[in-house]
This record gives structure tokens, sequence and C-alpha cells, in this order.
């Protein structure tokens, strides 16, 4: 199985065009944007709060080792 070609790309393009014709095109593709980014934001969110969850856990951990109180 090799990558998808112009020619394959062309035909996937006209099909689509057929069965949703051209004023669906515009709809589907602004859809089609905001589900991407929405997908994003919630990856990189939930990035972020593992890595805010680990940093916190990793200095409680030290301040544990050091004996002294957390003020």
């Amino acid at each position: 199985m090799g990558s998808v070609g112009f020619k394959e790309l062309l035909v996937i393009l006209i099909v689509v065009l057929v069965i949703f014709g051209g004023r669906r095109l515009p709809e589907l593709g602004k859809g089609l944007g905001r589900g991407l980014s929405n997908f994003r934001r919630a990856i990189n969110d939930k990035r972020e709060g593992e890595e805010q969850s680990n940093s916190s856990s990793t200095s409680q951990a030290n301040d544990a080792d050091s004996g002294e109180p957390k003020a």
C-alpha cells in the first residue's frame, strides 16, 4: 500500500463534490475545521494538565525529602 497520490485525491474530491454538491462543501469544510481545532485544543489541554500534575508531584516529593515544613 502506497501513499495517496494526486490522482487519488482528485477522484476523492470529485466523488465528494457529486455526493454533497457545491453549496454544501464550504459548510462541510467549516465544520471539519472546527472539529479539528476542538480536538487539538482538547489534546493540548490534557497534555498541559498532565505536565502540571507531574511537576507538582515532583515538587511535593522534593519538599518531603528536605524535611522542612511547607509554608
